[in-house]
């Protein structure tokens, strides 16, 4: 196995679905990144994208809920 081969088994891919479009918070509609968040995401930990995955998948959460209503 490669180095580089070995460096992506671990690594945390990103949301981006190349769909952006921003909502009024200037949260993407696509990944529900902040901008903060996509601008970083590169030299971001391991650690630090799982804790951007956490947050984009409560704002999605929230906004369907806001939208279709509490299941």
């Amino acid at each position: 196995m490669t180095d580089r081969a070995s460096e992506s088994i671990g690594s945390v891919p990103s949301p981006c679905v190349r769909n952006c479009c921003l909502d009024e918070d200037d949260i993407c509609l696509g990944c529900y990144r902040s901008i903060s968040e996509i601008v970083h995401w590169g030299e971001a930990s391991e650690k630090e994208k799982i804790e951007v995955l956490i947050r984009c998948r409560l704002r999605y959460k929230q906004r369907y809920d806001k939208i279709h209503g509490k299941f």
